[in-house]
């Protein structure tokens, strides 16, 4: 199996002359986003040797690898850019980096050397926090930091391709569909990133830049199919499971392109239900369900599903004290939707929370007795 170090391995030394611009690339980029450039990149910009150097003069590498971030590796990838000269001579601007209250943006900008720009947007972590950010677009217009993104893409000239992980990926295609001049656009990646609303896939915006848009998922993808019905997807392997896949670090790769596969029975299943409560819902209600979902999430006091994976038990526990408060059917919901996301740990809540639910309402026969067996395991 190879992922995009390896990839950097066997065709940094192949000038973009020679091999031009791929998928692959793209995504080497837009996980480029993911390290802080604040304080090493200057206003003016600079290359990406000078920017590899000042981040390490402050970083380790052991610091960086005892990280439970999927996203921590990202600086490393400087280390295998520079070392051939398809990336080697690349310089980087544009960097911003704003937080608020309904505000996280983050974008960079990398000149290339032959003579195109890629302006990427930064997508969320594996936090819970992150991942609801993703779920928010099911049911807001428009959010301030794609009104952001538009402000930013404005501003960057020359011929240019856009795009961005997760979130990024959904920023990338709003700032190109709603910019001033979407001719200097060349593509538009979205990488595992959530799709629109029906508004905003209507406008005159959207349908323009559609044919320039790149949509790439893994073959168990969650987030690349949240709205994702707009537009044509190319899957690709994994080398992770479940909900893990959405880290593009476990994309599997060749020397040319990505591994590409078909979408699995898992992410069938999460599209079409995803899809079918997205359809039934009004906002108010789509609201609602996430909010009541991730609020038990954070009740486990667990900021990443990985560390869900450590303490099921307590896990679970946290989950069903939050959730006895909620109505019988939206307790039912919350098990489906556990069940769909495919990891352990919320396997195992998910199962918690049903024994729970069986067991109150016969406490003594077959519910007691199930929630018994789930309490053991």
């Amino acid at each position: 199996m190879a992922d995009i170090f390896d990839y950097l391995k066997w065709r940094a030394d192949v000038p973009f002359s020679v091999s031009p611009f791929n998928d692959v690339d793209n995504l080497i980029l837009a996980e480029l986003a993911y390290t802080d450039f604040g304080g090493i990149v200057p206003e003016e910009g600079c290359g990406l040797k000078d920017a590899c150097e000042a981040f390490f003069a402050v970083h380790t590498k052991e610091e960086i690898l005892e990280s439970k971030a999927f996203t921590a590796k990202a600086p490393l990838l400087m280390e295998e850019m520079i070392k051939g000269p398809r990336f080697a001579d690349m310089r980087i601007r544009a960097y911003i980096d704003e937080k608020g209250p309904d505000l996280q943006l983050s974008a960079v900008t990398f000149d290339l050397s032959d003579g195109t720009s890629y302006a990427a947007f930064r997508g969320t972590d594996g936090t819970v926090v992150g991942w609801k950010e993703d779920f928010n677009f099911s049911f807001l217009d428009e959010t301030e930091g794609q009104r952001k993104a538009v402000s930013y893409l404005n501003g960057i000239q020359g011929r240019l391709r856009v795009g961005g992980h997760s979130k990024g990926g959904n920023l990338a295609v709003y700032a190109s569909a709603f910019c001033e001049d979407q001719d200097k656009i060349l593509e538009v990646y979205s990488n595992d990133g959530p799709g629109f609303r029906e508004k905003i896939i209507q406008t005159e915006g959207f349908q323009k830049v559609l044919p320039k848009v790149k949509s790439i998922v893994p073959d168990t993808s969650v987030i690349g199919l949240l709205l994702a019905g707009q537009y044509a997807q190319t899957v690709v392997k994994s080398s992770a499971s479940g909900l893990m896949q959405h880290d593009g670090f476990t994309w599997q790769v060749t020397r040319h392109g990505f591994e590409e596969a078909e979408l699995s029975e898992a992410s069938r299943l999460v599209d079409k239900t995803v899809s079918g409560w997205l359809t039934q819902m009004n906002d108010m209600e789509r609201e609602t369900l996430t909010e009541t979902v991730f609020s038990l999430i954070e009740s486990t006091g667990q900021d990443r599903f990985s560390d869900m994976n450590a303490q099921k038990l307590k896990t679970a526990e946290a989950m069903w004290t939050a959730a006895r408060s909620l109505p019988r059917e939206k307790q039912q919901e919350v098990v489906r939707l556990f069940k769909l996301l495919g990891q352990s740990g919320s396997h195992a809540a998910a199962d918690y929370i049903a024994a729970r639910i069986e067991a109150e309402k016969d406490p003594a026969g077959e519910g007691g007795a199930l929630y018994r067996n789930v309490s053991k395991n």
